[in-house]
């Protein structure tokens, strides 16, 4: 999707973050003492950045009802709450007729989409996806595509799939819902090309760039994209923002995905139930007051990005590189990829097993000795990790992830400490017992 490949780490020199966030300095506790948190477990959710912390504490002051008073307060955070809306189309180069929804998380922006598909859509998507694309659109017209050895694979696959779908069923309106960058393995759909074929066969293209829009800047209008969807918890703002951008057809033709206040431009009595004249636009599916904090803050996310995306790429291919060549240089750990090992470009995800151990096993060790903060599991991908961890006993693995808290330092430690674990449980794969949490008897202080 507009997707620069960035040179090797040999050409780039590792520097600090171009962007703070706000647990830069966080201490957590270890067998050996308070360390520096290691936060390579961005692909779950982000720490927010300094920029959006200020832009919160600064809207707080005036926080009151969006599009419901002529009070300072309310005018100023109506005002800010759209050009927050304005922001985020700038950041996913939206087209000036689509539409800027808010809703609660990636999740959430594809159900309102599935709510919003004409009768007799039929939806192809990969078995490759996170659960949230996979699993809304309904059994009766989707039509899942089996994980793919490499992208002319799943290109054919893809184009075999819409052909038969047009030669034999009464399909008006078609589908086609893809990742920007995998949430298991970080590797990037080359989605210009997935777009070509769609359009061979009348079919839109929806894009979860849950994992590519804090890494990559995206284009709808470029890509020729038809819709996107993402969360701010995985871009460096806060839980509870999701956005769904795109065409307004579908989106206005559709019933409103919630029904209440906002969503009507007039109500009138009924025969029975009052009749409502639904709002056009955004405001058709954003019904209840908005959580105009949540859209602030991602607009400051996005805001920071765009100023800083040439930065954060370089700083982030540095990072990426190091840690794939230090993980796979460990005997006894394997790193793991959908397609082939280096056919397309990646973001800063890395799944990794290491063998003779269960993946909960060392991601607890890698936080309990090192202070590092991995994610361990099937990653909400249960059918992608199914396949390629087929011969993995435990069926899991760890994954690293890096972002704009991570350091340098942070992935020299866990490729440091994953090295040491392999080859304890080498020397003694019977002995080795996973250790016990160091903070398992203390109790954090409530933060109000």
């Amino acid at each position: 999707m507009s997707v620069t490949t960035l040179p090797s780490s040999a050409t780039l020199s590792p520097t600090s973050s171009p962007v703070a966030t706000v647990c830069d300095d966080l201490l957590v506790p270890t067998l050996n003492g308070p360390v520096d948190f290691a936060n390579l477990d961005h692909a779950a959710s982000t720490p927010a950045l300094a920029a959006v912390k200020d832009a919160v504490d600064r809207t707080l002051r005036t926080y009151s009802s969006v599009h419901r008073g002529n009070g300072y307060a309310s005018r100023v955070t109506s005002r800010w709450y759209e050009l927050a809306r304005a922001e985020i189309a700038a950041f996913v180069g939206a087209r000036r007729d689509d539409s800027v929804i808010f809703t609660r998380t990636t999740t959430d922006s594809w159900a309102l989409l599935a709510h919003a598909l004409p009768a007799h859509t039929a939806v192809f998507v990969f078995a490759t996806e996170h659960h949230s694309t996979l699993l809304p659109w309904g059994e009766h017209r989707t039509v899942t595509l089996p994980i793919p050895g490499c992208v002319p694979e799943a290109l054919g696959t893809l184009e075999a799939a819409l052909a038969a779908d047009a030669a034999t069923s009464g399909s008006q309106h078609r589908l086609v819902v893809l990742c920007g960058a995998s949430n298991v393995t970080g590797e990037i759909w080359p989605i210009e090309r997935f777009v070509r074929v769609a359009r061979r066969y009348g079919a839109r293209v929806a894009v979860d760039a849950a994992q590519l829009a804090p890494h990559r800047r995206i284009d709808l209008a470029e890509a020729d994209v038809d819709y996107v969807a993402f969360s701010g918890h995985k871009l460096y703002a806060p839980f509870g923002t999701g956005v769904l951008a795109g065409r307004a057809d579908w989106l206005d033709a559709a019933a409103p995905y919630l029904v209440g206040g906002g969503a009507t431009s007039q109500v009138r009595p009924g025969a029975g139930a009052p009749r409502a004249t639904w709002a056009a636009g955004a405001a058709r599916h954003e019904g209840g007051s908005p959580n105009v904090i949540g859209a602030v803050a991602l607009a400051a996310a996005c805001s920071t990005l765009r100023r800083h995306w040439s930065a954060v790429e370089r700083y982030e291919a540095t990072l990426t590189a190091r840690l794939r060549e230090g993980l796979e240089a460990i005997p006894g750990v394997r790193t793991w990829s959908i397609f082939d090992r280096d056919s397309v470009d990646r973001v800063g995800v890395v799944a990794f097993t290491v063998a003779g151990l269960d993946s909960g096993d060392v991601s607890a060790t890698l936080s309990f000795e090192h202070g590092i903060g991995v994610r361990d599991g099937k990653f909400c991908a249960h059918l992608l990790t199914d396949h390629l961890l087929a011969a993995v006993p435990q069926g899991t693995a760890v994954r690293a992830s890096v972002g704009l808290a991570t350091t340098t330092e942070h992935v020299e430690r866990l490729i440091a400490a994953v090295a040491e674990l392999a080859e304890r449980v080498r020397r003694d794969p019977a002995g080795w017992v996973p250790p016990a949490d160091p903070g398992a008897e203390l109790e954090a202080p409530r933060p109000w």
